[in-house]
């Protein structure tokens, strides 16, 4: 920390003198001709320092000591075994996910749906956990009329995705290009060295207000965004609260552009650009949207169906929707708070109040789904939050308090995990290697491997920085805290020794349970990704085809009936096996049924060897004695 490194140097020098702060959020010429006309009395900072010598202190502490007894006591005299107290409940958060998956058991589950008029409508009371119970209800509705009972349309606003912080900055570059969070790091700092944006290691989304008499200034430098920025500058530029707070700013405030603009590389270009589009689509209007929802019944047993229409984009002409069908990342505030997603834009027919008709109801088997394994960027949002699952702007930020580490710091964190081999990568995914699930299963102190606890220290850290908690107390509990530690350990018993290992990687999987592997309605569709698969008269197609999925299976090919279990395994893994019985040009053929780029089916027929111009057949050759091995 930047004054804890220079207080030190101070008292090193046994300086005695007045000393003045250079306070700024930017490098530009302006920010740094500011600053130095309001340099401030460095004893406004104390508090800072006294939080940075804290941390420094107990890190120390905690660091130095645990390491040295666990690799003692576990490791030996050729495996270090490192503990720290932002690293080792950051690996226990993904030993724990760990064992969460590979002790996960499926269950199956059942989904009464039915469709009318072309939309799909879902069972208001959810799903079944016997299937009896579904089919009873299945039974009743099969021959009766479905009846539309209420439609109800409301008009509601989006507000514009946040600014960015530097954790909300690299969950979005992990989703966004699979940067990792040490890259996003360094790629933004480099950045605020190009003087292009602000300070970046900032754990606030807000503005203060003293800054939006610039933004009309800064928006105008902007020339690269000239086409979005043009509609702004003629009327006042909009001032939200959730932009600006001087309550929620800390020693920074968010990262944005500082009109300063320079030619950047590929990676650079894709960082900033993202920082620009949330800072400018901070100052648009809302978007408009229409929400349907629609209550039909069959009897007695009622069904919903949801639907959404952009009236406006607002802010929302910045984010382009992706070209490809099947991506489901989009450029807006969704992308690192997945219960804020809306169902994509879906527009529903009239629906009268009354209004009945035929329909095709289905049940639909599903199975229970394990925890999914941490990529980097859900990793930070746990760090973040302490552990905890929130998917809330304003919980999260009342969580940031007790979250572990700090922004500046995580990213290094998580590459240290990297570094000593207790995680590794599995593609997009972060997971714990065998010598990390070891290390944690070892350490029985909870405030060791507690984010909870953890985040409480982080909690008083922030508290000694803003005058409220007690920097001497804090180093006095971290050293009885250490002592005890040390005694615990000391006199248990060493059931477990650690061999010198590499990153042998153990990856979770959940415990299976006997299923059909034939059941094909339900299943996620292939093409989109995103339906379920409906069976009908002669074909499976996808429950999502009011949306554009025109994915079809159909029950027979070329003149044969594909087996339900080659159906299944058609689905799941993209080819049949070989299958006889197929009609071509009057021929019976053999081969493969597979799905062409477009899913649709196509025969990929059996080859026949050939020698000159003559056909044969591929015999089997007995291995004689000579070749055998």
């Amino acid at each position: 920390e930047g004054e804890l490194i220079q207080r030190w140097v101070l008292n090193e020098a046994n300086y005695k003198g007045k000393v003045l702060r250079l306070w700024i959020s930017s490098l530009t010429a302006e920010a740094i001709r500011d600053g130095f006309q309001n340099l401030q009395d460095a004893k406004q900072f104390d508090n800072l320092y006294f939080a940075g010598f804290s941390r420094a202190i107990g890190d120390w502490l905690l660091g130095m000591n645990a390491t040295r007894l666990y690799t003692l006591k576990y490791g030996g005299f050729k495996q270090l075994l490192s503990v720290g107290r932002v690293q080792t409940p950051t690996l226990a958060m993904l030993v724990q996910r760990h064992h969460e998956i590979e002790n996960f058991k499926p269950e199956p589950f059942w989904e009464l749906k039915t469709l009318y008029r072309e939309v799909l409508f879902s069972y208001e009371k959810g799903r079944f956990l016997k299937k009896e119970d579904g089919e009873t209800l299945l039974q009743e509705i099969e021959n009766k009329p479905f009846e539309i009972l209420t439609v109800i349309k409301k008009n509601g606003k989006e507000t514009p995705p946040r600014l960015f912080d530097l954790t909300s900055l690299q969950v979005y570059c992990n989703k966004r290009f699979s940067y990792s969070a040490d890259q996003t790091l360094k790629i933004v700092q480099k950045l605020y060295e190009q003087k292009v944006v602000t300070y970046p290691r900032v754990d606030t989304t807000y503005l203060p207000n003293d800054v939006y008499p610039k933004i009309a200034g800064i928006l105008k430098k902007m020339n690269s965004y000239s086409s979005f920025i043009q509609p702004l500058l003629g009327q006042k530029i909009r001032k939200s609260a959730k932009v600006f707070n001087d309550k929620k700013v800390t020693d920074h405030h968010a990262i944005i552009p500082t009109g300063f603009e320079k030619k950047l590389i590929s990676q650079e270009q894709n960082v900033y650009d993202a920082i620009a589009r949330r800072f400018i689509a901070a100052f648009y209007p809302d978007c408009l949207v229409a929400k349907t929802t629609v209550h039909g019944a069959v009897g007695e047993v009622k069904f919903k169906a949801h639907g959404k229409v952009i009236l406006e984009e607002g802010w929302r002409v910045l984010f382009p929707k992706p070209k490809k069908k099947n991506n489901t990342f989009t450029d807006d505030n969704s992308e690192d708070n997945p219960k804020k997603k809306e169902e994509e834009e879906r527009i529903l027919p009239d629906f009268k109040k009354g209004e009945t008709g035929e329909h095709t109801p289905s049940l639909l088997e599903k199975m229970t789904q394990p925890p999914k394994n941490y990529t980097e960027a859900t990793l930070l949002r746990g760090m973040e939050t302490a552990g905890k699952t929130v998917d809330d702007d304003e919980l999260r930020d009342l969580m940031k308090e007790n979250g572990i580490g700090r922004p500046s710091t995580r990213a290094a964190i998580i590459e240290t995990l990297f570094r000593r081999k207790y995680i590794v990568r599995k593609r997009k995914q972060v997971v714990a290697t065998e010598m990390g699930i070891q290390l944690i299963d070892v350490i029985q102190n909870p405030m060791l491997k507690s984010a909870e606890l953890t985040g409480k220290w982080e909690k008083q850290l922030r508290d000694i920085g803003n005058g409220k908690y007690s920097a001497k107390l804090f180093i006095d509990n971290m050293k009885k805290m250490v002592t005890d530690l040390v005694d615990e350990v000391r006199m248990a018993k060493a059931t477990k020794r650690f061999a010198p290992q590499t990153a042998n990687t153990k990856f979770a999987k959940p415990k299976k349970t006997r299923t059909s592997k034939n059941k094909i309605a339900g299943a996620t569709c292939p093409k989109c990704k995103q339906g379920d698969l409906l069976k009908g008269k002669s074909a499976y197609g996808c429950s999502r085809w009011k949306e554009g999925c025109d994915f079809r299976l159909p029950f027979s090919f070329l003149g044969k009936k594909i087996p339900e279990k080659q159906l299944a395994r058609l689905v799941e893994y993209g080819s049949t096996i070989q299958l006889a019985g197929f009609k071509k040009e009057g021929k019976k053929v053999k081969g493969n049924l597979k799905f062409n780029d477009s899913f649709q089916l196509f025969l990929k027929e059996k080859e026949a060897r050939k020698v000159g111009s003559q056909q044969i057949k591929k015999v089997a050759k007995p291995i004689s004695q000579k070749n055998k091995k």
